[in-house]
């Protein structure tokens, strides 16, 4: 099969590699979509993943695909079932996972088979990616590509969800990317009583805008503390960095109410910096949520197919281009030009 491999010098190229193998509590699945992910696939590609040194590796992690073959003991995977999150699980002709999803073919994991079976949580056999590996059912309202942006929506929700946000609170959000979009839409729907956005960008602006944001600003033309202390002079409840940009936690800093929360998703590049809180409230907290629990991921799929499927929110409003495999290089060429009107890249087996 082909799969997308990065080198150690960040150099992008599809190669011929083997075809995955399953286990008896496992299912083989041919792909048909991957989003790219701005954070995790382009961090590998720079080499600034956190405590991720091995390569050459197979990229994507967003994958969406359906079973063509099951293992003996698999009870709750049938053939023709549309999967999210299949992954490579080992190594192959000397390529590592980078989780794995821009290949042909991936694996997936029947998680009730493989606890009954004694392959379950603390086995060899088990990979807490089954815990969010999930069947995207035939009347569920959305296709292939689509379903692609389901693992961002999850990610994102189960953040939400270890912040500790509550309705009738403010926020503010700093970026207006895929991430920065999809936090703007769920705490809105969430019943919060404000949301800010900002990005640089002009047109990610207004498209937060069109996401729900009540007040969304063009950060390069505007100073944003002042704009935001106009409207609340006491602070916000919670600054979001949704770009992964360490300078934000301190620009963050001036905007907290007292004990207000700054939440950072997602790996910086940047791993330390010097902290000023000498603008902050006395009482205030700095969270991170670096990595999505598979757990929690799994637990927020329901309430995001709950919304899909009474039509108040669509995937396609966060996604802009869908590119074939066949020009996969495309895509990240694609993220680097850094375009205005891009949103979520999605790969098109």
């Amino acid at each position: 099969m082909k799969a997308l491999i990065v080198d150690g010098e960040g150099r992008l190229s599809v190669e011929e590699i083997s075809m995955p193998q399953i286990g008896p509590c496992q299912a083989l699945v041919k792909m048909e979509s991957c989003g790219v992910c701005n954070g995790t696939d382009m961090k590998l590609i720079h080499r600034t993943f956190k405590n991720f040194h091995t390569y050459p590796a197979i990229l994507g992690h967003e994958g969406v695909g359906k079973v063509v073959k099951t293992g003996e003991f698999v009870e709750n995977l049938h053939v023709g079932d549309r999967v999210l999150l299949p992954f490579l699980e080992e190594a192959a002709d000397g390529y590592v996972p980078g989780w794995g999803a821009y290949a042909e073919y991936c694996v997936v994991g029947d998680e009730k088979s493989a606890v009954r079976h004694g392959m379950g949580p603390g086995t060899k056999q088990w990979n807490e990616a089954y815990a969010a590996q999930t069947v995207i059912r035939p009347e569920d309202r959305v296709d292939a590509v689509g379903a692609s942006m389901i693992i961002t929506f999850r990610e994102v929700l189960s953040a939400i969800r270890r912040f500790g946000f509550q309705p009738n609170e403010t926020a503010v959000i700093f970026g207006a990317g895929p991430v920065g979009l999809c936090f703007t839409r769920f705490l809105k729907l969430l019943g919060l009583k404000t949301v800010v956005t900002t990005d640089i960008l002009e047109e990610k602006v207004e498209t937060a805008r069109r996401m729900g944001a009540d007040y969304a600003f063009h950060s390069a033309s505007c100073n944003v503390a002042e704009e935001v202390k106009r409207i609340f002079p006491d602070g916000v409840d919670y600054v979001v960095d949704a770009v992964g940009v360490n300078a934000l936690i301190n620009e963050a800093m001036g905007l907290l109410k007292y004990n207000g929360k700054i939440c950072c998703y997602g790996i910086s590049p940047e791993l330390t910096m010097k902290l000023d809180w000498s603008s902050a409230p006395y009482n205030w907290t700095l969270q991170f949520v670096q990595w999505p629990s598979k757990k929690e991921e799994g637990e927020a799929h329901s309430q995001i197919m709950a919304w899909i499927n009474q039509g108040v929110l669509d995937p396609m409003d966060f996604i802009s281009d869908v590119i074939p495999f066949e020009r996969i290089t495309d895509a990240f060429e694609l993220i680097e030009a850094k375009k205005p009107d891009t949103k979520k890249i999605v790969v098109r087996f």
